[in-house]
């Protein structure tokens, strides 16, 4: 049967977005699935990491992408033992955009999606739920809606996240994660100090991100705890919050229901594909939210996957014996970014949250960043840039010129 696409994309999420505008970009026709009516999810990931901003620099979209709204984070802190401690430091990294861009993940979509519209193969198509996948003859060969609609493609990637069907079909290795997180909104007045904060008192861990009028709150909690917490009422967990950041009002967190919660997993495919089919971004890998770093290696999948079969499937090439090389190439950073998040939950954060007693010293290498700037950049280097960051190599197709008046 003819396909109906040279591909389609499972997800518009940033892998997914990304992924639609650089293969539209090298001439494909490609189809984007979204099963949402809009971008709009309230505490997804809203960090841009400046590998990602690289890429947009490559694209020639960097200064259109800053001129949307966002603040800037080149540094962070960590308030423990009773002071701040200074802990990374982004601003001397040799890229064009040394910081972290906070912008809400609706908006970093939305203008994916207003440059993708530059390019006539790419399409999105929006509460388009997939039921699952077609197959025939030993290799995926399109997607069901749920609905009942087949659309067919000589390619399917699937960057629908950690609830992607994918993950019933290919193999997946558990790392695990001590921890679960609460999100929550916290006002915050023009004349607070900003930045990204740290806070750990007892067993009470707390990340606020400066979201320019309020604080993006992420309060860690055990794995499997937040029945307990939420039975203890939302008074309880004011009072938890408060004693982590002293001096933060916290009046308005007044409900149960303004809290979130994310289940955290970290996790991978063994495998990313089969053919026909290609995983990237969080359907291969769940990350953990330590670092912010999930939405920058999705980007980065997105431009490995480009890179290496954009180019061929535009050709009308059979593109099922190259997809392991994307496998292989994005899967060294996927292990060691998760080696370290792994590392960090296993060896800090959930030994913190089983501490019962004050922290009457910060660890040594608290300490050590604090004292030594030029330490700062060390972890500065490996949440803003990655490992192994991907460079645009997929091709671009001419455009077509216009009609010459007679």
């Amino acid at each position: 049967m003819t396909p109906d696409h040279d591909l389609i994309i499972v997800g518009g999420g940033p892998a997914g977005m990304m992924a639609g505008l650089l293969f539209a970009r090298a001439g494909c026709d490609v189809l984007v699935l979204e099963k949402h009516a809009d971008f709009f999810r309230d505490f997804r990931g809203d960090t841009v990491h400046p590998s990602t901003m690289e890429i947009l620099d490559q694209l020639g979209m960097l200064q259109r992408f800053l001129k949307r709204p966002h603040s800037e984070l080149d540094s962070a802190e960590l308030r423990m033992a009773g002071r701040q401690w200074r802990i990374g430091d982004l601003s001397h990294l040799k890229t064009p955009a040394p910081f972290i861009a906070m912008m809400p993940q609706w908006d970093f979509l939305d203008f994916l999606r207003e440059e993708a519209k530059a390019f006539p193969g790419f399409h999105l198509r929006m509460e388009a739920p997939v039921a699952g996948f077609i197959e025939g003859e030993g290799r995926v060969d399109g997607v069901r809606l749920t609905g009942g609609d087949d659309l067919r493609a000589k390619l399917v990637i699937a960057a629908d996240g950690r609830a992607s069907i994918v993950r019933t079909m290919l193999p997946l290795e558990t790392l695990g994660a001590p921890m679960d997180v609460f999100w929550f909104r916290i006002p915050k007045s023009p004349d607070e100090k900003g930045g990204l904060r740290g806070n750990v008192a007892r067993s009470r861990l707390l990340v606020m991100i400066d979201r320019r009028d309020y604080w993006q709150c992420a309060f860690l909690i055990p794995k499997g705890a937040a029945d307990a917490y939420q039975a203890k009422g939302i008074g309880a967990i004011r009072d938890e919050v408060a004693q982590a950041a002293p001096g933060l009002d916290v009046r308005e967190l007044d409900d149960i229901s303004d809290l979130k919660l994310l289940s955290v997993a970290l996790d991978r495919l063994t495998c990313w594909h089969r053919p026909g089919l290609l995983a990237i971004g969080d359907a291969a890998h769940a990350m953990s939210p330590i670092g912010g770093i999930g939405i920058n290696l999705a980007v980065q999948d997105a431009v490995a996957a480009a890179n290496i079969l954009a180019g061929p499937l535009a050709a009308g090439k059979d593109v099922d014996s190259l997809l392991h090389k994307v496998e292989q190439r994005r899967l060294f950073p996927t292990r060691v970014i998760q080696g370290a998040q792994k590392l960090a939950q296993d060896r800090v954060i959930g030994r913190l949250l089983q501490a019962g007693g004050p922290i009457v010293k910060a660890p040594l290498v608290v300490r050590l960043l604090d004292h030594f700037p030029l330490l700062r950049r060390i972890p500065g280097r490996f949440i803003g840039l990655g490992v192994r960051r991907e460079r645009v190599r997929s091709p671009i197709a001419p455009r077509p010129s216009p009609p010459r008046d007679s």
